[in-house]
């Protein structure tokens, strides 16, 4: 596929009708598109509003805990700098982590759900409806569905409830009903199907929070603008710390969310490197990865058209990932946009490679990082000590890891 021409600015979004370039759109069942209408007209009409701006800002800050902080990760810097010097490399960089995991429920997954809410309210919905892999998002939908009075049902793959339990457990303590899903692999794509089909079922009085920056437009700009405040913050941290923008920054993408955040404020300084991080599972020989972006195609999946991991007849393909946040088989239509164009790179990181991070992060800044996280820890492992000791690099920590410790237990041979 030819790339598409470089735009005068990656940060003019998506047209009318919800396209990056070829990617986006809404492909959602007639019963939907009016509700699909209604959510942009009043998205429209709130994302410039100083009120709704202000009660948000509010919230994020007393309620979430918003600035998140931007940390110097000390003892990885000199542990990949001691790599450098064995090996004879470039000194390595510095490298810092946006503390995401330092937010109210754990994760980034606050940001946009605090900012549905208030948009559900405005629209008078009554009722709370949410996907969940890795449950972060889960938790944080029920989060403010108890702040603000709202009955919430969270889908999840039967798969994740066994492996994401605690997550499952605060749900239910914060008065979500969860609801196993047993189609498919039980995981986040089926988890997303079946919240589309309570929606359509529930037209009048419900609100879809969705999570990530996908699905039917505008749900990948509103998800975009509310994680935004991400790269926002670490851009303006990273100016006062150390007086300059940054080489390079990395998060993971699964559906995209917290890279979607953090990359958007820097998509026009050039000068720095953006790279997101796919699940590669066990590999991209086989199908026993989540890496669509390096190893799919283009095809439409929950109400948009993007990069898909699909079988030779167009059948989605349920792939694989250590991490529950990551094992979706798709990916956020900017994304996808911004791989064709060339200002994103998107690498794959195996599982072992995620894990081998996981521990080290632990063991170097007393930091469990989420299993998604590490997978972005990972590839700053593999290029941070081939590079100059005055560069820097900023790493994304969406999430903490207290979630996947029975996982990375089961792969340790360990028991809890």
């Amino acid at each position: 596929m030819d790339k598409p021409a470089i735009p005068n600015s990656f940060r003019t979004g998506p047209d009318e009708q919800g396209m990056f370039g070829i990617f986006g759109g809404r492909f959602v069942a007639e019963t939907l598109m009016p509700l699909i209408l209604d959510l942009e007209r009043h998205w429209n009409e709130v994302k410039d509003d100083p009120d709704f701006k202000a009660e948000l800002t509010d919230l994020s800050t007393h309620y979430a805990g918003r600035p998140s902080k931007l940390y110097f990760a000390e003892g990885l810097t000199r542990h990949l700098r001691e790599v450098s010097s064995a090996k004879g490399l470039g000194g390595g960089a510095k490298v810092y982590f946006k503390r995401e995991d330092l937010n109210h429920t754990g994760s980034h997954k606050i940001n946009n759900c605090l900012g549905q809410i208030l948009l559900a309210k405005r629209m008078g919905k009554k009722r709370i409806i949410a996907e969940t892999g890795a449950g972060q998002h889960g938790v944080a939908s029920a989060t403010v569905a108890a702040r603000f009075g709202f009955p919430c049902v969270v889908y999840m793959g039967a798969t994740d409830v066994a492996r994401q339990s605690p997550n499952v457990f605060r749900m239910k303590l914060l008065g979500a009903e969860v609801r196993p899903v047993t189609a498919g692999h039980g995981t986040l794509k089926d988890a997303m199907n079946e919240a589309l089909r309570d929606w359509v079922t529930n037209v009048e009085d419900t609100y879809y929070l969705i999570g990530t920056a996908a699905g039917p437009h505008p749900y990948p700009e509103l998800v975009r603008d509310f994680q935004s405040v991400i790269g926002t913050e670490a851009r303006a941290q990273i100016l006062e710390q150390e007086g300059r923008l940054p080489d390079t920054i990395i998060a993971c993408v699964g559906g995209g969310s917290n890279a979607i955040g953090l990359f958007h404020p820097f998509l026009d300084d050039k000068d720095v490197r953006i790279i997101g991080i796919e699940a590669g599972g066990r590999g991209l020989d086989g199908i026993e990865h989540c890496a669509s972006m390096n190893a799919g195609a283009p095809g439409v999946l929950h109400g948009n058209r993007t990069y898909l991991l699909q079988d030779a007849d167009g059948q989605i393909m349920d792939g694989h990932s250590i991490s529950a946040g990551l094992d979706y088989p798709g990916v956020g239509p900017e994304h996808s946009w911004l791989r064709d164009t060339g200002r994103v790179e998107y690498v794959p990181i195996l599982d072992d490679e995620a894990l081998e991070a996981f521990k080290l992060t632990t063991r170097v800044e007393g930091i469990i990082p989420a299993l998604e996280s590490a997978h972005a820890i990972a590839h700053a492992v593999k290029i941070v000590p081939a590079m100059d000791k005055d560069q820097i690099v900023i790493v994304n920590l969406s999430g903490r890891g207290d979630k996947d410790v029975h996982t990375v237990a089961n792969m340790l041979g360990m028991e809890i």
